[in-house]
């Protein structure tokens, strides 16, 4: 009888999309049992591909928004709209428009970045498409702004202390002496999906953690920070600031809960009802994921190893294969086997521009768990 296959793998980033991953590694499950049953549920935690998982899953079609990137700049965009038995739902991803791949290396400026677009694209569904439901991925995001850009988007204003409305960039909130709330825009259920729990502030919060690969050096650190902790004091959301998950997508997770009232859920758990994971995995005889990366900060429940844990609770053995992985997740046991493509020696440019091919011959190589 031909065995079935799960095969949910994020995207291996940098190099393949959560899709083509499946596909590759699809492709090396047919090389070896060609009769097999293959079910291809790309995954993803809530960041960059959080739309393309689900377009088809849902029956979701792509729908074009004028917008603007992290700095400002007229961009197109797309989001997705589902028909859902309570009407119709919005499905976006805040990396669509405010993301670091947008910009070239020397244009990351968080100091000067906003989350704007993120908010023109909720305006454009909820105006254009009576949506009875947003649901944001956060992830992969260019800013350090708690969601002031997606806030004024939705007529929400900010004042200096002689009543003139500023654009609320990390750069002016420092001039911020009152946020009026009372022209936003009428909003249907938010929810936001993302996979930390930092909160806004501190030590493990929005700046101190993320804003350096956004292009913040040391020195502008401190700066950020007051101006985050200032929005804070003159908005009134101190309780918002200290909730698991505010400091994700520089601080959009904070602007979500406290300009917009969403609610901030786990991306992998949200995924998993979407697209039905649980019946998927006990279907299945084998599990197959991974990512790019399998390391210690995936056992913090990123999405190869949250899958992974649910399998496991209905004893469906798992493969995990990934671009690189560290001892912590080898020696994890969450995984029958992990396989990774850096363990051919090839160079990493290698490695990036062929990584296709190689996954599927890493599945080849390293053959399947075999049937009991």
């Amino acid at each position: 009888m031909p065995r079935r296959f799960l095969i949910a793998p994020d995207k291996f980033k940098g190099s393949l999309t959560a899709l083509e991953a499946a596909e590759a590694i699809a492709a090396g499950v047919r090389r070896l049992e060609p009769d097999a049953e293959l079910d291809l549920c790309p995954i993803s935690d809530g960041g960059e591909g959080f739309m393309e998982t689900l377009i088809s899953s849902l029956h979701g079609k792509w729908i074009t928004c004028p917008a603007v990137d992290a700095l400002g700049r007229c961009v197109a965009s797309r989001y997705v709209l589902v028909d859902t038995p309570e009407g119709p739902a919005a499905i976006l991803e805040m990396s669509e428009t405010a993301g670091l791949w947008r910009l070239a290396t020397d244009e990351r400026d968080p100091a000067h970045a906003t989350t704007r677009g993120v908010g023109m694209q909720i305006a454009h569904a909820v105006s254009g498409y009576a949506v009875t439901r947003v649901i944001l991925g956060l992830g992969g995001s260019a800013t350090n702004d708690g969601g002031c850009g997606m806030a004024a988007a939705l007529g929400i204003g900010f004042f200096d202390a002689d009543h003139v409305e500023i654009d609320p960039l990390p750069a002016h909130l420092m001039r911020l002496q009152r946020v009026d709330f009372q022209h936003r825009i009428a909003l249907p259920e938010i929810i936001a999906a993302c996979d930390v729990d930092h909160p806004l502030l501190g030590p493990r919060g929005a700046t101190a953690i993320f804003s350096g690969q956004k292009g913040a050096a040391p020195e502008d650190k401190t700066a950020l920070e007051t101006a985050l902790t200032h929005l804070v004091s003159i908005s009134g959301g101190d309780e918002a600031a200290l909730v698991p998950g505010a400091g994700a997508a520089g601080g959009l997770g904070f602007g979500l809960l406290h300009f917009a009232e969403a609610k901030l859920v786990s991306g992998f758990d949200l995924l998993a009802r979407l697209l039905d994971l649980e019946t998927r995995i006990k279907a299945a005889d084998q599990v197959i994921t991974g990512e790019g990366s399998l390391d210690h900060q995936s056992l913090g429940g990123k999405g190869p190893v949250a899958l992974a844990r649910l399998a496991n609770r209905w004893s469906v053995p798992v493969t995990g294969f990934c671009g690189q992985a560290d001892d912590a997740a080898r020696a994890s046991r969450i995984f029958h086997s992990i396989h990774a493509l850096a363990d051919t020696g090839l160079p990493l440019a290698t490695l990036i521009s062929r990584a296709g091919p190689l996954l599927t011959e890493r599945v080849v190589q390293a053959e399947l768990i075999p049937e009991k």
